[in-house]
């Protein structure tokens, strides 16, 4: 009986274990790829305000997320695709320390692409970054760029060759990682290049080169290809750019795309591409897991974003190194300028909230931009002529909000840190040009009608009151403009004053919009015209002879008017006049259907519409008589031949 009982449960086991062969076949045939992944960085080494009263980003804390997940998943690659630098004040070691790519070296980053900030410094300062980064002898992720090379008729062609040769550049590259062949490349996009005009670099085709990487790779044996790709995505098809890469080119197994600071809950896929974006600023860590079966077919079996936030502890290796940089910060770059990296400047009482993007609407933030621009006019401009001026920001070039509490230089820094000057170092100069008072009330124009098109264009202004109606003809939006005396914080009941059209005014902005104001023609079909013009009226054909500067003959940057304006309120703190977050009423937004403020005041634009409007109604009416006369003729001819 025992002898029986032995058998039987032998015999069980067996059965059990052939029930369970074809499970574990399936488990062994199959493989886990896992993909953390990270775009648009923008140097946020360390955590900013939110809008919600909590924290974001930091590199300490982002090593933390990174460990979580590598233990999780050990064969795990690391990847980021690009603008990995400009974004806060250890920006300014990117040229002589390559700061950005040594830290992504100590988080365990494998491989990343460049975005067209990378490029802030031209093309020699990407080559200086390169150089300083192979001669640390630290760590530092591969770097891939597939179709974005020195132009030939760069200067600094050769050297920047050698840098990228020196660091070892590559199109693409293979990466072997738990049993799996990665293939991995990295591409620019279209409207990345053109936000880059200065980098001396040509852009190839994005769906050919990216094509020449594949076919490559995987003849190189790679079982699973990785786009690193500055492009981004929209919601606009005809926009997104990576989504008609991945209709263009097959074989893409995953697109990790950056530039438009998309955060994609759930990947984009296409055809058989899955596209993925984790947000910027380092605000989230991406993940996503494949299970890839032998016949080279793949499923997502999890994909989740990570909140870089103060719920995660600093990792101590990663905040030794960012207080490395923060030292070497203040001993170079702000000891010019009497600072130090967390000195206060300040304090508010109230939180300064960036933008909404495609919201008109006045904003608290980008009118203290513009106060402090014409504060620094009067206040640190050497020889400044006494004449009526206009102080402008965009939207685009606010990069962080302040929160209440103390304001701090590298959170002035963080506001405005886009751009480099021409004397090579981080943060766009202050420029001068000048305007006609047509020309004047036309940039009021590009504010009420571009920004619908371009939400990065809308403007912020300081000495300028205006008002416009959403609901007019575009283009005929504003229904007025006038000067305000230059009294910063003056209520705007009084002090107001016409503006003449054919008398020149001088407007100050930062580098950058200056230089967009020339695309005005452009951005409106050809119906307003901008053309910046030096003091003597003539056209403006190199806006570095435009730069403000102290009367010790350095520019005056855009950042450092901010922290000068904020410094000059001291312990009283922020004023009031600042708390409203939809501004103070110097830019006022109708949104009435009103007809009258509909039509008052029309330019040619709105009178040729009513007209066109006025005709097709006379001619729609004319028609309906026509074909009720024809109707009538009709029937009355048939009945006389009965």
């Amino acid at each position: 009986m025992k002898h029986f009982r032995r058998v039987s449960a032998c015999l069980l086991a067996v059965l059990l274990l052939c029930s369970l062969l074809p499970a574990l076949a399936a488990v062994q045939g199959s493989r886990t790829a896992t993909v953390l992944f990270t775009h648009d960085l923008h140097s946020h080494f360390l955590p900013q305000s939110d809008r919600v009263g909590g924290e974001s980003g930091g590199y300490a804390r982002l090593k933390t997320a990174l460990d979580r997940e590598r233990a999780a998943h050990p064969d795990a690659l690391t990847v980021d695709g690009g603008d990995f630098s400009i974004g806060s004040l250890i920006q300014t070691l990117y040229t002589t320390q390559g700061a950005e790519l040594r830290t992504m070296g100590a988080l365990g980053y494998d491989a990343a692409t460049a975005g067209n900030h990378e490029f802030d410094h031209k093309g020699s300062g990407f080559a200086a970054m390169l150089n300083a980064v192979a001669a640390s002898g630290d760590r530092a992720p591969a770097l891939l760029m597939a179709n974005y090379r020195p132009a030939a008729d760069n200067q600094d062609r050769l050297d920047i060759q050698r840098a990228m040769a020196t660091y070892g550049v590559q199109d693409y590259m293979l990466l072997e990682r738990g049993g799996i062949t990665y293939g991995i490349f990295g591409l620019m996009g279209v409207d990345s290049d053109s936000c880059a005009p200065s980098s001396g670099f040509v852009l190839g085709d994005m769906a050919e080169d990216a094509r020449r990487c594949v076919d490559a790779l995987k003849e190189e044996g790679a079982q699973f290809i990785i786009c690193l790709s500055h492009a981004g995505t929209n919601e606009k098809k005809k926009l997104s750019e990576d989504e008609q890469l991945a209709e263009k080119v097959d074989g893409i197994d995953l697109i990790v795309s950056g530039h438009t600071h998309s955060t994609l809950a759930e990947p984009i896929r296409v055809n058989d591409t899955y596209i993925v974006s984790a947000g910027p600023y380092c605000e989230n860590l991406g993940s996503i897991t494949f299970m890839l079966d032998e016949g080279g077919g793949k499923k997502i079996s999890d994909y989740h974003l990570t909140p870089i936030d103060e719920t995660l502890p600093d990792n101590r290796e990663i905040n030794l190194l960012v207080d490395q940089w923060k030292r070497q910060v203040g001993g170079t770059y702000l000891g010019r300028y009497g600072l130090t990296y967390d000195q206060a400047l300040t304090r508010t009482d109230f939180a300064l909230s960036a933008p909404d993007s495609g919201v008109q609407s006045g904003n608290a933030l980008g009118e203290l931009v513009a106060d402090a621009f014409l504060w620094a006019v009067y206040n640190l401009e050497a020889d400044a002529p006494n004449i009526n001026t206009v102080a402008i920001t965009a939207d685009g070039v606010l990069r962080a909000p302040l929160a209440t509490g103390e304001i701090t230089t590298s959170m002035a820094f963080d506001v405005l840190s886009m751009g480099v000057g021409n004397d090579g170092t981080s943060g766009f100069p202050l420029v001068a040009v000048y305007l006609t008072g047509r020309e004047l009330k036309a940039v009021a124009e590009v504010d009420a009608s571009v920004t619908p098109l371009m939400p990065a264009a809308q403007l912020y202004m300081s000495g300028m009151y205006y008002s416009f109606n959403t609901h007019r003809m575009f283009f005929n939006r504003v229904t007025e403009a006038l000067l305000v005396e230059p009294s910063l914080g003056q209520d705007l009941g009084g002090g107001l004053w016409p503006i003449e059209d054919d008398r020149l005014y001088r407007v100050v902005t930062g580098m950058y919009s200056a230089q967009m104001l020339g695309t005005v023609e452009s951005k409106s079909f050809g119906l307003l015209s901008l053309e910046p013009k030096m003091a003597d009226g003539t056209p403006v054909t190199d806006f570095e002879a435009c730069i403000l500067r102290d009367e010790n003959g350095n520019e005056i940057k855009e950042w450092y008017a901010l922290a000068a304006y904020l410094r000059s309120f001291g312990e009283d703190g922020v004023p009031s006049r600042y708390s409203r977050p939809n501004g103070d009423g110097r830019k006022r937004v109708s949104r009435s259907w009103n007809p009258i403020e509909l039509v008052k005041n029309p330019n040619w634009i709105t009178l040729a519409a009513l007209l066109t409007l006025a005709a097709a109604v006379i001619l729609t009416a004319f028609l309906l008589r026509w074909l009720h006369y024809a109707r009538k003729r009709r029937r009355y001819g048939k009945r006389r031949n009965l």
